[in-house]
């Protein structure tokens, strides 16, 4: 069962990113001596491991006046970018909401198929929150970024979410004799979410061409101590959570940061 949120301060939330950004620099045992000090709930991975990935563990904080509001000291900046494929809702909506996202995590699927259409309904056609992705290959090695980079040749053609979907709901009989989406499979999906360009697509899964931002996005996602998905943080580092959380979790989350929003932005 998921565990009760924690509320943390901002100068805590920030020592604890720090003290993750050390860890994964200097070795990663420590990271886990660190996170488990620092009652993270995680697992700890690299693009090229495959720990498990996390369902359990959430932690949020709260905005505390006079906290240091540089990009340093927050886990992500908002991309906030009008032509962005991994992204949904209005480009000036109150919060962004950030998720991290492996495709072959089985809690991410969880997360996409029950969750995040309650979400997108509720908050982001509502112009209350952004959605923006990014790429977190810590469960499936080779085949997430694999996977990722794929997603990214079909947002390419603006059908991301489209492919996102696809592969979230495909059944273990798409995968290969290994459990893994080969390139047959990924191409199944790109023709089921509606990608125009079926050989352009294929060339560029087969050239490898979004690989490199997969693996970025993965390393940046290690850097600010993402250490299991689906990991989630809020604009401004108003919260984070970690796990297929329940949607009232999510809801009582986005209602207060949204709520944080207006009243500063009255302010």
């Amino acid at each position: 069962m998921p565990q009760p949120i924690e509320a943390l301060d901002r100068p805590a939330l920030e020592r604890r990113y720090r003290r993750m950004r050390l860890a994964t620099v200097i070795l990663a045992g420590v990271s886990l001596l660190l996170v488990a000090a620092l009652g993270a709930q995680g697992f700890t991975g690299s693009a090229g491991a495959a720990p498990r990935s996390g369902g359990e563990s959430a932690n949020s904080a709260g905005n505390s006046s006079g906290a240091d509001q540089s990009a340093d000291s927050c886990p992500v900046t908002d991309r906030r970018d009008p032509d962005d494929p991994r992204a949904l809702g209005d480009v000036d909506a109150p919060v962004v909401l950030h998720e991290w996202t492996d495709f072959r995590c089985p809690y991410c699927g969880s997360f996409s198929r029950d969750t995040l259409p309650v979400l997108i309904e509720e908050y982001v056609e509502t112009g209350k929150v952004r959605l923006e992705i990014h790429d977190a290959a810590l469960v499936g090695g080779e085949n997430s970024i694999l996977i990722a980079a794929a997603s990214r040749a079909a947002g390419d053609q603006g059908r991301y979410f489209e492919f996102y979907d696809e592969v979230y709901h495909a059944p273990d009989s798409a995968k290969d004799e290994n459990g893994e989406f080969n390139l047959e499979a990924l191409v199944g999906f790109a023709k089921a979410a509606g990608v125009a360009d079926i050989a352009a697509f294929t060339a560029d899964v087969e050239s490898g061409k979004f690989e490199d931002a997969v693996r970025k996005d993965t390393a940046e996602a290690q850097a600010i101590g993402v250490t299991g998905v689906p990991f989630f943080a809020t604009s401004n580092c108003g919260q984070v959570m970690s796990g297929a959380q329940p949607v009232d979790t999510f809801r009582d989350q986005l209602d207060a940061a949204v709520a944080a929003a207006r009243e500063a932005k009255k302010n």
